[in-house]
């Protein structure tokens, strides 16, 4: 496990300041871990970033929004991006737009039977958009698929229990093997015309 001072030097070598820093934000319409399907078109740029230093093993952004994109229309804004420049540069991850904190999640034999996920206190709601998250060391639960968006559906939803679709309101997926990791919630954004995008924030963090 790292101290909080060095998971602290780890965050501020990405701050802007930094020659290979995360100096910019990107929105993407589909989670790539390459930095593709990014918005374009319009007046569409990438917006510069800004940290505040690094605390408690996080570094958030500053500024209220953090950042605001102009969007071309008929575009769905789900992640954000991070690079080291205004065009091409270093790809350094993406985050799920709107996400939520991350929570643990795991299928046992149980939720395989039932097509269930175990995370307690979940607080999500039928029809929340989430995404999944390999824990480190582990694998999902087989039928999940890390950055894809999910649904959570009425059927089987309970104070600690949930099941998730393909759609709103479909089918829930079917859990073929035990798993664990983490869910979060993310907050896609449809633009029938040209508009604007504010990131309200960004958080980086380390966790080991």
């Amino acid at each position: 496990m790292l101290s909080d001072a060095a998971a602290n030097l780890m965050l501020d070598a990405l701050d802007e300041s930094q020659t290979s820093g995360a100096k910019y934000w990107s929105l993407h319409t589909a989670y790539s871990t390459s930095g593709a399907n990014e918005v374009s078109g319009g007046s569409y740029t990438r917006q510069a970033a800004t940290w505040a230093a690094a605390s408690s093993r996080s570094k958030a952004s500053t500024g209220s929004p953090a950042a605001s994109f102009s969007v071309p229309a008929s575009t769905t804004v789900a992640w954000v991006g991070r690079w080291t420049a205004s065009t091409s540069g270093t790809f350094l991850g993406m985050a799920p737009a709107g996400g939520g904190n991350r929570r643990q999640v795991t299928a046992n034999a149980s939720g395989v039977t039932a097509n269930t996920l175990d995370s307690p206190a979940h607080g999500l709601t039928a029809g929340t958009a989430v995404v999944f998250w390999a824990s480190t060391g582990a694998a999902l639960p087989t039928g999940l698929v890390e950055g894809t968006i999910y649904y959570v559906i009425a059927t089987g939803l309970t104070t600690d229990v949930f099941s998730v679709s393909a759609t709103s309101g479909g089918s829930a997926v079917d859990i073929t093997a035990v798993g664990d990791g983490e869910v979060q919630t993310i907050v896609p954004e449809t633009f029938t015309g040209a508009g604007t995008y504010n990131l309200t924030s960004d958080t980086l963090s380390v966790s080991v």
